[in-house]
């Protein structure tokens, strides 16, 4: 983790097939995901995922994926696929795509900054393009402790989305828990050498909590 976090420091930021690696090395889930730098590499990586996939852009330049457009979901074929290979090819900076697994359930967005006063913060709230318009989110001190996390859980207005709503999938809370419990550890052992971190969206299901993206500041 620290290699890939000392390769990125001239940057400024982990390229996402980075921050996936380090993710996973800290026992989070994440999904099936190859880093395709041809447009072969990556009709390959998507037959061995699975369609439907999702492709994402890597980019030194490109640090805002979606607004940039530089990604697409739902890909169903190996000819879609190889379209938006092409146009991400274009973008400056250029390094290849990720081919992700799709996946499903609640989106939720865990993330962490290391404020000047309190040190490292932890943030859970719903996730998504709706964090930035309920702005439903609950931030503790880390390192946080599983009574931290019920508590986050329940200062949410949105909690009974997490709960299962109107017979609606549950999140499961141990995963919620253990995948909060794991944020929190590295985001110490981490330390200063971080700015931020945001995972949005994390899907959330009865089955998975999986970073489905990942954004980390140094």
């Amino acid at each position: 983790m620290r290699a890939i976090i000392d390769a990125s420091r001239e940057r400024g930021w982990v390229l996402e097939p980075d921050a996936k690696r380090l993710l996973s090395m800290a026992g989070l889930d994440v999904p099936r995901f190859k880093w395709a730098k041809a447009s072969s590499e990556a009709v390959t990586s998507a037959s061995e995922i699975g369609y439907p996939v999702v492709a994402k852009v890597v980019s030194p330049n490109v640090l805002h994926k979606s607004d940039a457009g530089g990604v697409e979901v739902g890909i169903t074929d190996e000819k879609r696929l190889t379209e938006v290979f092409k146009r991400f090819k274009k973008m400056e900076g250029f390094e290849g795509i990720l081919v992700e697994e799709t996946l499903t359930g609640t989106e939720l967005i865990i993330g962490s900054k290391v404020d000047e006063q309190f040190g490292p913060v932890i943030l859970l709230g719903i996730g998504g393009i709706a964090v930035e318009v309920y702005k439903d989110t609950a931030i503790r001190m880390a390192p946080l402790s599983p009574a931290d996390m019920q508590s986050m859980v329940s200062s949410l207005e949105a909690h009974s989305i997490i709960e299962g709503f109107r017979g609606s999938e549950a999140v499961n809370m141990e995963l919620l828990t253990s995948t909060m419990m794991k944020f929190s550890e590295l985001v110490m052992d981490l330390g200063e050498g971080i700015e931020s971190i945001d995972l949005n969206p994390v899907m959330c299901s009865s089955r998975r909590c999986t970073v489905a993206d990942a954004r980390i500041l140094l």
